[in-house]
């Protein structure tokens, strides 16, 4: 009998247990849908963490604009295309203490952005690949970084910075950093560092005077000398020289082409800077004319890198703002009527 009572008793405990884990699922459901939760991925050992976002605090919003800052030179005298060492560490600096924090070129075209929520992602690229970009030097038989040249700047900006996941995309030319003995040591470091390289055409080639066969030539040449060096790492960013675009139907070639046994096929092709532009989940994005801004303070006609800050600070322009999540899209409401509907791998979130 005292056995049968127990039992009974156990059985009484786990319906009620039932209806109670019930009632409780329903208030986690609501408080859920107040509080508002994401799930991010870390990639460094791809275990879920879940992160508890204010909407209304953080107020993010994923469909904002992102900057492509255009550098060529970092040199000892400010111009137009020259950045003062100085100068771009106070980029830098201004950068990470107004909320922005690097990506690179790739994750910004494929949507894969895992910026921290409430910050702003940015992108940094150099065009040309000039020696000031990534210059170094022997001493006692060990190669050295020129700490005044662009990567001795981000290197060290990197380890004082670390959440600022220092990044950018260098577009090359013939002259590789113009010092040869270290070209296969200097791309192997970029690779190794997190940066990308990008094609900027064998010879600086104006797309925009150059028929089909003359721009697929320009573009497949650089390849061919990029690949001697990175082997399977795929070159499929392009920054057009001068800003030129191939005319009418002639930029089809830009994004994809061939040339002898060399194909090709873009996922960003960049512009000259003028402009912040869309964010990848807007529906006029397009990855073939990415806009970029001119990251110089010298004869920018009011449309370089501090003239956008302060824009964006006087939400004049509105800025992309994380919500920490590369698996979803968060938006305001009224911003849904630009939201790319196409995409199917992100779960879309408005408040």
């Amino acid at each position: 009998m005292k056995n049968k009572t127990i039992i009974i008793f156990i059985l009484l405990t786990l319906l009620l247990s039932g209806c109670s884990k019930s009632d409780i699922s329903k208030e986690e459901s609501n408080t859920s849908n107040e509080n508002t939760t994401s799930t991010s991925v870390n990639e460094s050992n791809n275990e879920n963490t879940t992160t508890k976002i204010d909407y209304n605090k953080v107020k993010p919003n994923e469909l904002g604009k992102i900057m492509v800052l255009m550098y060529h030179n970092i040199g000892e005298n400010e111009s137009t295309w020259v950045r003062t060492p100085d100068n771009f560490k106070k980029d830098l600096n201004t950068l990470y203490e107004k909320g922005y924090r690097a990506i690179s070129l790739n994750d910004y075209v494929s949507g894969n952005i895992n910026t921290e929520a409430g910050f702003t992602p940015v992108v940094i690229t150099f065009d040309d690949g000039n020696e000031n970009n990534f210059r170094v030097f022997e001493e006692n038989g060990e190669i050295k970084i020129d700490p005044n040249s662009a990567i001795g700047i981000l290197e060290d900006f990197k380890k004082s910075h670390p959440d600022f996941n220092t990044t950018s995309t260098f577009f090359l030319n013939s002259n590789i950093f113009n010092q040869p003995e270290y070209v296969d040591y200097k791309l192997k470091f970029l690779l190794d560092n997190g940066y990308d390289i990008g094609n900027h055409t064998l010879y600086h080639t104006d797309l925009s005077k150059s028929d089909k066969e003359t721009i697929q030539k320009a573009i497949a040449q650089e390849i061919d000398v990029i690949s001697k060096y990175t082997k399977d790492y795929p070159i499929n960013t392009l920054a057009l020289p001068f800003g030129g675009k191939p005319q009418g139907e002639d930029y089809i070639y830009a994004v994809k082409g061939q040339y002898n046994s060399i194909s090709y096929d873009n996922k960003a092709v960049l512009l000259v800077g003028w402009d912040p532009y869309k964010s990848p989940y807007h529906k006029d994005f397009d990855f073939s004319k990415i806009h970029r801004v001119r990251a110089s303070e010298t004869n920018v006609d009011n449309v370089g890198l501090y003239d956008w800050l302060t824009k964006f600070d006087e939400k004049k322009q509105i800025r992309y703002i994380s919500d920490g999540d590369s698996n979803t899209i968060c938006i305001p409401e009224n911003y849904k009527d630009v939201l790319n509907n196409d995409i199917q791998d992100k779960t879309i979130v408005s408040y």
